[in-house]
């Protein structure tokens, strides 16, 4: 069975400059430039141009019957529930170092919330009550929901999460890839890149 998670077309999505020291207006316009382009090469491929004519023919590079394909290019966010925002604030902005991104409608919706940049990309805590239990929950966030944040160096946020006192696991299969939860429990994995 087909994902419909899967481009037909191949697309590079790791972004090509660092975002982590690009200001909030920086990081937007990196975002937003970055959607431009992937959508622009996606319209692209499909281009011909006729030399004979002088003019441009646009063909479809498809799959046979693939109604699937509507222009995945990345994930924007995640949202995650918390229980406290402040107390989630303290461990993603403290601990784990991610920056608000204050362009972000956080006095528009019913509820309170922030949203951390993670590169280009970001994570939407929302300040909710939470369905799922927080306990009974797998030890090894990899058997849980979780989502996973792609890092340079395990060893360095081992060694952060040591300090914090933060519980943790290493990944099962034995790659460079570390797993811990937030105070609401939910699970993060951050892999090595």
């Amino acid at each position: 069975m087909a994902s419909i998670f899967r481009p037909s077309i191949s697309l590079d999505l790791r972004p090509k400059v660092t975002c982590t020291n690009l200001s909030t207006k920086e990081r937007l316009e990196f975002h937003n430039k970055s959607l431009r382009k992937e959508k622009l090469d996606i319209r692209l491929r499909g281009v011909k141009a006729n030399q004979a004519q002088g003019t441009s023919v646009v063909t479809e590079e498809k799959e046979l019957n693939n109604k699937t394909d509507y222009g995945v290019v990345g994930v924007h966010h995640v949202g995650l529930l918390c229980e406290n925002l402040e107390r989630s604030l303290e461990f993603y902005q403290n601990i784990l170092g991610l920056e608000i991104n204050e362009a972000r409608p956080h006095d528009k919706l019913p509820y309170r919330g922030a949203w951390l940049w993670v590169g280009s990309e970001m994570i939407h805590l929302m300040e909710l009550p939470n369905p799922d239990p927080l306990t009974g929950r797998p030890e090894h966030g990899g058997r849980d929901r979780h989502a996973c944040i792609a890092i340079r160096d395990v060893s360095v946020l081992k060694e952060i999460l040591d300090k914090a006192g933060i519980a943790y696991t290493m990944s099962k299969s034995g790659r460079p890839a570390i797993f811990t939860r937030d105070p609401d429990t939910n699970a993060l994995e951050f892999t090595q890149v």
